[in-house]
């Protein structure tokens, strides 16, 4: 797995383990699971029941006598005598819910985290997975240049010893590898122009890279090695070994990529640069050479 569909899995193992804790606080701080009141847990020392004592007693004084009156209670301890000042109690101070308040605070607060949790991780995740499906490989696969071979190893693997020709299938590249056997180059042809030969020079036949797909309906076309062309299994497109349209419903020429050699003699097919040609009126190498394949 690439980097993207690993994150993209993160994210919404992520929203998952998310929902389901939102919704286990929502069901454990049900009404029914309210904490009971009434009883203390563990031991309180004589002291700190003394200090309860006063604080209660000063409240009460501060309610008949006024707000604001400081008192001060003493307090006899078994050793000591110690002067206890009353401390304010939060619990009186505090703003007081009525029970439909309460359930409607709540459910707003639920209702944003979950808007929230789907609305920031399940959508986003969902955006950043259509952007992986969608933008380009920039470097590195089918849209970038890709390195074939040695133009010397492709050019004597694609030529055979009784004179005909078997084009080299690059799955990378999306192409089959064809000489180019007319000797006039491209002039006067419908790749004039085009950067769509590479290698010829010191009078080696040239190489081009033809794009595997019929320009019909998109069917994957096979060689021929029998009639020395290309004849698409779909609709019965038929092409010469150039690539040029010889029969059937394609309206063009088959595709090709631009190609060059690099300092490596190597060849390289720059498959994001695709070429379109129309039907050539005057053929640059015979078809069939043979018996038809379909």
């Amino acid at each position: 797995m690439d980097a993207t569909t690993v994150f993209i899995i993160g994210v919404s193992a992520a929203a998952v383990l998310a929902a389901v804790a939102v919704f286990t606080v929502a069901f454990r701080r049900g009404p029914d699971s309210a904490p009971v009141t009434g009883g203390a847990t563990g031991a309180l020392d004589k002291r700190a029941i003394q200090r309860d004592l006063a604080a209660r007693q000063q409240q009460e004084a501060a309610a008949g006598g006024g707000a604001g009156t400081a008192v001060a209670t003493l307090v006899e301890d078994e050793h000591e005598e110690v002067l206890v000042e009353p401390a304010p109690d939060p619990m009186l101070d505090r703003t007081k819910l009525t029970p439909e308040e309460f359930g409607v605070a709540r459910r707003q607060f639920f209702n944003r985290a979950i808007l929230g949790l789907f609305g920031g991780a399940f959508l986003g995740g969902l955006t950043i997975s259509f952007l992986a499906f969608l933008w380009p490989k920039l470097s590195g696969g089918f849209g970038s240049p890709i390195a074939v071979g040695s133009v010397d190893d492709l050019r004597r693997e694609i030529a055979q010893s009784d004179g005909t020709f078997a084009p080299k299938f690059v799955a990378a590249a999306q192409a089959w590898i064809v000489p180019w056997t007319r000797s006039e180059g491209t002039a006067g042809t419908s790749f004039d122009g085009l950067p769509v030969l590479a290698g010829g020079d010191g009078g080696e036949l040239p190489l081009m890279a033809l794009w595997q797909k019929c320009v019909h309906l998109g069917c994957r076309v096979p060689a021929c090695l029998s009639s020395q062309g290309f004849e698409c299994p779909c609709h019965g497109s038929k092409y010469n070994m150039h690539g040029e349209y010889q029969d059937g419903p394609a309206p063009r020429n088959l595709d090709r990529f631009a190609v060059e050699v690099d300092d490596r003699g190597q060849l390289v097919v720059r498959t994001g640069d695709v070429f379109e040609t129309s039907r050539a009126k005057v053929k640059t190498v015979a078809y069939p050479q043979g018996p038809n394949c379909l």
